[in-house]
Formats: C-alpha cells, structure tokens, sequence
C-alpha cells in the first residue's frame, strides 16, 4: 500500500499528488532560517563537531589502531601516523621507517608461495587513500616517495600464465614472481598500476592512471596505458642524502 502511494506521488497521477510532490521537493531543497545573531555559535559548533571527530579518531589510533598494526610488523620507526587500520591478509613481513603516513585505507596482501615475502618501506614516506599492495616476493619503496590515492604495486599476476594451472586455482609459477623497487624521490601519480619486476628510478614520476610494465629511468616522467617515457632528466639537483633503513 506504502509502496503505491509512494509511486503515485512520484509519478504526480493527480492534482493532490503533483501538489504533494511540489511541498515535498520544497522541503528538500528548504533550509532553517538561522537568525544572524545565531550564527557566531553555530560556527563554534561546526569546530567542535570536527574537534570531537578528530579527537575520536586519534584517541582510537593511539590507543588500538596502530598498536594492532604495529603487532602485524617486524618494525615500524619513530613518529609513524595512519588515519585507518591497514587490512593485511597473510603473512608479509612489513618494515616501516621514521616518518611514514598512512592517509587512509591501505590493504596489504601475501599468497602462500613464498615463506617470507617481503614489504620495505623506508623514511618519510607518504603513501594516500585506498592503496593496495600485493606483496608475494618483494616490494621496496625507498626514502621519501609519495604515492597519491588508488595506486597499486603488485609483484605477481595473481594467477598462473598456464590456463590449465588457473583452472585448477593453482598459485603463479615462483619464477613468474619478480620484485619492485621504488626509488628515492618518487612520486606515484592518483590510481597508477605499478606491475611486476618494475623498478621505478629515484626522483621518477608516474603520471596519473599509468599502468607500468616496464623500468623507468631516473627522473623522467612517464604516462600512460603502458607507461612511456615522456620527459627525460627532470630536476637532477641533488635532495639531502639521510642514511637510509632499508637493505637489499
């Protein structure tokens, strides 16, 4: 019966329902008409509604979110800030170094190939909003990289070349597994794909939505679906040279 009413006033089948639809519409798009004398204290309350959100989210990272994370890692360095828990499925050994951002939800994945694959991710590095990793072998991602939103890194293909092996759900052949790299000063541009056996080369940009397959040279830019270089030899200044946490 609801669900009539409700499709007649949709449809406005009559005089009484299009009239009825018009107050409704009008509602909607209505706002309460806050005197001005008001607004001082409905601006105090829009800060204290972030301040109470904010304050929510630390106290829930500080005392639960990075200790549970912390608990999944083999390190993890000096002032290391996330804003959600990290999803990690299997049994990665993740090293962290000093300075290191979380700016949302991050997942990290393992298969059951290897015994211990392998995450490294060094100094001051910021990494964005719904970053997967997928880590059977090896990934490092060295001192001071950024990598923006809706990137992935995987080291595998996930499924096996062989149709045969994929039926079966068969884990990839080892030898198809190879390691990523991601040197110094890199920047991963919004949604790139980083694919297997990729080094990326220090102070290299990958441009936004670029699927890369292929090595890419130190500081170049390159852009695309399969990435190409487009700039060579960017900024070759030298940045600050600080000891490094990670080890090949």
């Amino acid at each position: 019966m609801l669900d009539r009413i409700i499709l007649k006033i949709r449809r406005g089948e009559s005089p009484f329902y299009r009239s009825l639809l018009r107050i409704i519409k009008a509602s909607l798009r209505s706002r309460f008409p806050v005197p001005s004398i008001l607004l001082p204290i409905y601006g105090l309350l829009y800060h204290a509604w972030f301040g109470v959100l904010f304050g929510s989210r630390w106290a829930l990272n500080y005392f639960f979110r990075e200790p549970m994370f912390r608990s999944r890692c083999v390190s993890i360095g000096d002032r290391f800030h996330l804003w959600l828990l990290p999803d990690i499925t299997g049994h990665p050994r993740i090293t962290i170094g000093d300075d290191v951002n979380f700016y949302g939800a991050v997942s990290i994945t393992s298969g059951r190939i290897f015994d211990e694959p392998r995450l490294a991710i060094g100094n001051r590095v910021d990494i964005g909003h719904n970053v997967s990793i997928v880590v059977n072998r090896e990934i490092v991602i060295e001192d001071d990289v950024k990598i923006a939103s809706g990137c992935r890194f995987m080291d595998t293909d996930a499924h096996p070349r062989n149709p045969a092996m994929r039926s079966l759900n068969e884990p990839p052949d080892p030898g198809e597994i190879k390691p990523v790299r991601i040197g110094r000063f890199a920047w991963i541009g919004q949604n790139a794909f980083v694919l297997k056996g990729v080094t990326i080369g220090e102070g290299a940009i990958v441009g936004v939505g670029s699927v890369v397959v292929t090595d890419v040279p130190p500081h170049s830019i390159v852009m695309g679906n399969p990435a190409r270089v487009v700039m060579k030899n960017i900024d070759r200044q030298p940045g600050p040279q600080p000891a490094s946490t990670l080890q090949d």
